[in-house]
């Protein structure tokens, strides 16, 4: 939290002097109290003391001018706001070793049901694409608020033979420009949320793609699918391992500003999504939040009338 007109905090100084006032005049009327010896024939001519109430409704004011000076300071807070508008191109990784079952069922369905929940939590002037790659990459569906659409083209995916990480960053990066030139205002904020498993295996480099978009200030959130365990299944009892490729994936992201992330199974997978959708979805604000401290001096002044009216059958 943050002050943007400190200044007004000098006022507190008479409040503390008030309060210190206040206390010597509580002692000083116990002292005059012991003053007098006779105990018991004070207990009769004298009505009984209200105790800790008396100090309520000072309590009470005190807190009001102290809340009221903070709300003219002009307090602020961090706050989330959603964004009204953003382009989101999800690269979905389709090569074969995507139907390893270290994740059930298989990674491609676990990954395919998660792609649709973080689409359908995206605010709806978003306008989200969708790049699938395996041995190329193509844009399955150019940016677009039409969520129909996408959730269709991500149940119809289907798995491919090899893995073209740049071609996708490169892919989604075109696919953004597309829509910034049909932008009649200017373009509002990109971000590249790819998935992968494996290994760049064919066209250009992850590093080539990564300095590409790096230059036009386009994150690219990556996310890490799998175990190391992983096998495929190549028929006549073959199998082929399928690790996972984190470093390469955290480089991409760190490289172009984006974040990384590791997910072992379909629950992580969800967490992650739902993660980056916070982020994209929200910016952070500086607000100035005098109004609470204002609300909280009212209520403050309502209960030091209240009790005073109530014990001592007078306004403070």
């Amino acid at each position: 939290m943050g002050l943007r007109s400190p200044g007004w905090l000098l006022l507190l100084a008479p409040l503390v002097a008030l309060i210190a006032a206040y206390l010597v005049v509580q002692r000083r009327r116990g002292r005059y109290a012991v003053r007098f010896t006779n105990l018991d024939l004070l207990d009769k001519v004298a009505p009984s003391r209200p105790g800790w109430r008396r100090h309520v409704p000072a309590g009470a004011f005190c807190a009001t001018l102290a809340l009221l000076v903070l709300g003219f300071a002009r307090p602020t807070a961090d706050v989330q706001v959603p964004r009204e508008r953003a382009t989101i191109v999800v690269a979905f990784d389709t090569s074969g070793s995507m139907e390893a079952t270290d994740v059930e069922p298989t990674r491609f369905i676990a990954a395919q049901r998660a792609a649709l929940a973080f689409i359908d939590r995206l605010p709806e002037r978003f306008n989200t694409g969708l790049v699938a790659f395996s041995g190329s990459a193509t844009v399955a569906v150019p940016p677009t608020t039409d969520r129909v659409m996408l959730s269709t083209a991500v149940q119809q995916l289907t798995t491919g033979q090899g893995t073209a990480i740049g071609e996708a960053v490169i892919a989604a990066r075109n696919a953004i420009r597309a829509l910034d030139r049909q932008a009649e205002t200017e373009p509002p904020p990109a971000h590249i949320v790819l998935l992968s498993d494996g290994t760049n295996t064919v066209g250009r480099s992850v590093e080539s793609a990564a300095e590409e978009v790096a230059a036009e200030r386009i994150p690219v959130s990556t996310i890490a699918y799998g175990t190391p365990e992983g096998t495929v299944d190549l028929g006549d009892g073959r199998t082929l391992q399928v690790p996972v490729d984190g470093p390469a994936l955290e480089n991409l992201a760190s490289r172009t500003g984006g974040d990384y992330h590791e997910a072992a199974t379909g629950e992580e997978l969800q967490a992650v999504y739902e993660d980056i959708g916070s982020s994209v979805g929200y910016r952070t604000e500086e607000r100035e939040i005098w109004q609470w401290f204002v609300a909280g001096g009212l209520t403050t002044a309502l209960i030091a009338a209240a009790t005073s009216l109530l014990w001592f059958s007078r306004l403070p």
